[in-house]
């Protein structure tokens, strides 16, 4: 098995990228409620606080700030991941060593962090989140994309649903 290095430190922030594996798919955005149920019963297990985040139709960004004490950030996306996998049809053409490990081929196996170091960084990763959209052609001006964190605490939602997962259609 591969063992990655990653920075742990507890308390800290870190800036996430986690993108799946057909990377001209629009799932995230077509099957939003099921990735905010997954997102919203994972916190629930694993408490963190997200700073920003911002989801495209085929990957996300993510700025949390991992509890003083503990740092759970891989086994917070390996549940996200997982979750919201189940409820979504099998990819029809996935690898055999994905089916050995019993993955459905719908995410990019790793994710990338970087630890924030300071508040230059932090308002890099913030602006980053912020225009992504913009960058990726999805809208004009960055108020507009209604997956973000932006988005939602300016129209005044940023509570995550916490009812039963949605049914894969």
């Amino acid at each position: 098995m591969t063992g990655y290095r990653r920075l742990r430190i507890p308390g800290a922030t870190y800036f996430f990228t986690v993108c799946l594996e057909d990377r001209e798919s629009g799932l995230l955005v077509d099957r939003i409620d099921d990735l905010r149920w997954a997102y919203a019963k994972t916190v629930q297990e694993l408490p963190v606080q997200c700073v920003a985040m911002v989801v495209l139709p085929d990957h996300l960004h993510a700025i949390w700030t991992e509890p003083e004490g503990s740092v759970h950030f891989s086994e917070r996306w390996r549940r996200i991941k997982a979750r919201f996998s189940h409820g979504q049809p099998r990819c029809t053409q996935v690898s055999e060593s994905k089916v050995r490990k019993r993955e459905r081929g719908i995410w990019q196996r790793r994710f990338w962090e970087h630890a924030i170091r300071d508040d230059f960084e932090l308002a890099k990763g913030l602006a980053y989140c912020l225009h992504n959209p913009v960058k990726h052609g999805l809208v004009g001006d960055p108020a507009d994309w209604p997956y973000s964190s932006f988005y939602r605490r300016r129209m005044g939602s940023i509570a995550h649903p916490t009812e039963p997962r949605p049914q894969p259609a």
